[in-house]
Parts: structure tokens; C-alpha cells; sequence
């Protein structure tokens, strides 16, 4: 198991602003990690993912469940899932710099796509690169 951590530790950044969910919705948060899963299934590190069409579905809905909670919407991660403990959830998988960076490439032009709204957007890339 290879998961980068920083010298210092895992940062501890800022939350993502909540106002994005008032703003997308739970609907357009789920269309945002959509968006992220199909660039993570063409991406360097697509092995990481589930190859078949159906399983990507299923890890995009359970992420998009972690972000509607986490942006102030229902805690529907929580209610389907239990605790997101996201570290643990990923301790399984070889996790390198060069990944995360991929991620969040991903991650990025998912954003584009979706049109997120601009005021928030720095933040929210901000709290992406802690949490990642």
C-alpha cells in the first residue's frame, strides 16, 4: 500500500463553501461527479475505478452521496453508507502524488463542464487539494 502523505502531515484546509450545494443542487452535484468519473475512467489512473459502465455509475453515486452531505445537503453518504472515513475507505488502493494529481486534473475539467459558479470555484479547489 503506497498512499502520499505530506511531511506535515495531512493538510487541513478549509471546508468546501457550502453555498454550492443552495447554488447546483443535488442534482448538479451528482452531475459534477459524473462528469469526474468518465475523465477518471479514460485517465492514467483508471485502473483504480471500476472498468464496467454499471460499477463507475455505482462509485460516482456513492461520491456524489459524499458531496451532496459534505456541501450541506442531506446526509445521504452517512445514511447509506455509515461514517465517510475517507482515509480508511481508500487504504486499499496505491495511491501516489502523480495520482492525486491526476484526480484533481479530473476533478478540474469536470468543474468546466458543469459550469460551476465562478465565485466559489477558487475555494473550492482549495479545500479539493487538501482533501486529496
Amino acid at each position: 500500500m503506497d498512499i502520499f502523505v505530506p511531511p506535515g502531515g495531512p493538510p487541513q484546509g478549509p471546508p468546501p463553501p457550502r453555498e454550492v450545494f443552495q447554488i447546483l443542487g443535488e442534482q448538479g452535484i451528482r452531475d459534477l461527479l459524473k462528469a469526474h468519473y468518465r475523465h477518471l475512467a479514460n485517465s492514467e489512473i483508471a485502473l483504480l475505478f471500476p472498468s464496467d459502465p454499471a460499477g463507475l455509475e455505482q462509485a460516482a453515486d456513492r461520491s456524489a452521496d459524499f458531496f451532496v452531505q459534505l456541501l450541506g445537503g442531506p446526509p445521504l453518504f452517512s445514511q447509506k453508507h455509515g461514517p465517510p472515513r475517507m482515509r480508511a475507505r481508500h487504504m486499499p488502493f496505491r495511491i501516489t502524488e502523480d495520482g492525486r494529481r491526476v484526480w484533481l486534473a479530473c476533478f478540474r475539467t469536470a468543474l468546466d463542464e458543469i459550469d460551476f459558479p465562478a465565485e466559489h470555484r477558487a475555494a473550492f479547489e482549495d479545500f479539493l487539494d487538501s482533501f486529496s
